[in-house]
C-alpha cells in the first residue's frame, strides 16, 4: 500500500514538538504541535491548512509567528485546533503586532480557531487580516475532520489539560497497475477523481474523462481500483505517566500505524520524569505495546540524553517488544532505528 500519510518530525527526537504530515496528492499539510518551525521552508509552511495543538507551553507554540508571518499577503484559511484557551492566546498574540498596513493588500489571511473543551462545547474564534485580526464571535465551531479525513482528539494530563490527537483515513484505495496497462491507459490525477468517487460512494454511471479523450461509467472502472484499510497516525506528548492516561491513550493511538508518542526521561529517571508529568522511555514503549500500534515513534528526548539517543531509543524498544517480541514489533523496531 502506497500510504496517504507522509508526516517527518521537523525537530529530530530532542528539539521543540512538531510533527509536519504530508498528504499524497495533496497540496494541503498538517501540523502538529507548533513548536520551532526554522527548519520547515517557506514552501513547507505555506502548505499548512491545520494546526493541531496539544497544549501551549512554549516549546509546543513558539512557531506561530513563523507560520504568521510566511502566510501575510496569501488568500488563504489556516485552522487551528487545541485545548481551552487556544483562542485567547492565538488572539493576544496577533494584537502584538501593527496591522496599519493590512489595507493594501487585496488578499485576505483567515485564522479560524477552535477551542475544545472537555466537558463543554467547543469554543470558536476568526481571526481576519483585513480586519487587523479582532476576534469575530461567535461563529459555530467548525468540524473537527480535514476534508476526507477523520480526526480525534482526547484530553490526558499533564501539569493541566493537554490533547491527544490521531488522524486516520477510513479507507485507502490502491490502482492495480496491470489492470490500468489492460485497459491501455496512462496514469495521471484523474485517478485521483476515481478514487474519491468509488471511496464516497459516487453512483456507477458518473462519467469519468480519461487522458486519452475518453470518458467511461465509474461502474466499468471500479476493477481498477482495490479498497483496503486505512492509515492512522496517533500524536501524543506531555503526559503524566498515570493509570488514567495510560488506558487513554491505549484506546486513542488502538492499532495506529504510526505513533508519534513523547519519552522524556529514561527508565532510571522515573523520579524526575514523575516530577515533572512526563513519560520515561519504559512507560511509552508499554503504552504503545498495549495500543498495539504497528510502528513507534519516539521523540521530545530531554537534551541531558543527547549524547544517548541510542540507549533512550533501546529502552523505548525493549519495553514496546515485551518480554515476547512478536514479528510487528520486531518490525517497528527495526523501522525507529
Amino acid at each position: 500500500m502506497t500510504p496517504t500519510f507522509h508526516p517527518r518530525l521537523v525537530n529530530g527526537r530532542f528539539g521543540d514538538p512538531a510533527v509536519f504530515v504530508e498528504i499524497l496528492h495533496r497540496r494541503e499539510a498538517l501540523l502538529f504541535d507548533i513548536g520551532d518551525l526554522s527548519a520547515l521552508s517557506t514552501r513547507d509552511l505555506l502548505r499548512i491548512s491545520h494546526v493541531f495543538v496539544s497544549h501551549m507551553h512554549m516549546d509546543h507554540f513558539v512557531g506561530f509567528d513563523a507560520l504568521l508571518r510566511a502566510n501575510i499577503g496569501r488568500q488563504k484559511v489556516i485552522r487551528f485546533i487545541g485545548p481551552d484557551g487556544l483562542c485567547e492566546r492565538i488572539h493576544h498574540k496577533l494584537q502584538g503586532y501593527d496591522w496599519d498596513l493590512a489595507d493594501k493588500y487585496d488578499q485576505d489571511l483567515v485564522f479560524l480557531v477552535t477551542g475544545l473543551r472537555e466537558h463543554e462545547a467547543p469554543r470558536a474564534a476568526r481571526f481576519r487580516f483585513k480586519r487587523r485580526f479582532a476576534w469575530e464571535v461567535p461563529i459555530p465551531p467548525p468540524p473537527l475532520n480535514v476534508e476526507g479525513f477523520e480526526v480525534h482528539a482526547t484530553f490526558l494530563q499533564h501539569h493541566g489539560p493537554c490533547l491527544g490527537f490521531t488522524l486516520s483515513e477510513p479507507a485507502h484505495a490502491n490502482v492495480w497497475k496491470n489492470r490500468l496497462d489492460e485497459l491501455d491507459v496512462e496514469p495521471g490525477q484523474w485517478l485521483q477523481r476515481l478514487k474519491k468517487g468509488i471511496l464516497a460512494g459516487w453512483d456507477d454511471k458518473v462519467m469519468i474523462a480519461l487522458p486519452d479523450g475518453r470518458h467511461l461509467p465509474l461502474g466499468q472502472l471500479r476493477d481498477l481500483v482495490k479498497i483496503g484499510p486505512g492509515q492512522k497516525i496517533a500524536y501524543v506528548t506531555d503526559v503524566a505517566d498515570t493509570p488514567e492516561n495510560r488506558e487513554a491513550i491505549a484506546e486513542l493511538a488502538a492499532g495506529a500505524d504510526l505513533f508519534f508518542l513523547e519519552s522524556r526521561f529514561a527508565a532510571a529517571d522515573a523520579d524526575q520524569a514523575r516530577h515533572r508529568a512526563h513519560l520515561t522511555t519504559k512507560a511509552a514503549g508499554e503504552i504503545a505495546r498495549a495500543a498495539g500500534v504497528r510502528r513507534l515513534e519516539p521523540f521530545h528526548f530531554s537534551p541531558r540524553y543527547e549524547k544517548e539517543e541510542e540507549m533512550m531509543i533501546a529502552e523505548v524498544m525493549a519495553a514496546f517488544e515485551g518480554p515476547e517480541s512478536s514479528p510487528a514489533t520486531e518490525a517497528a523496531g527495526a523501522l525507529v532505528d
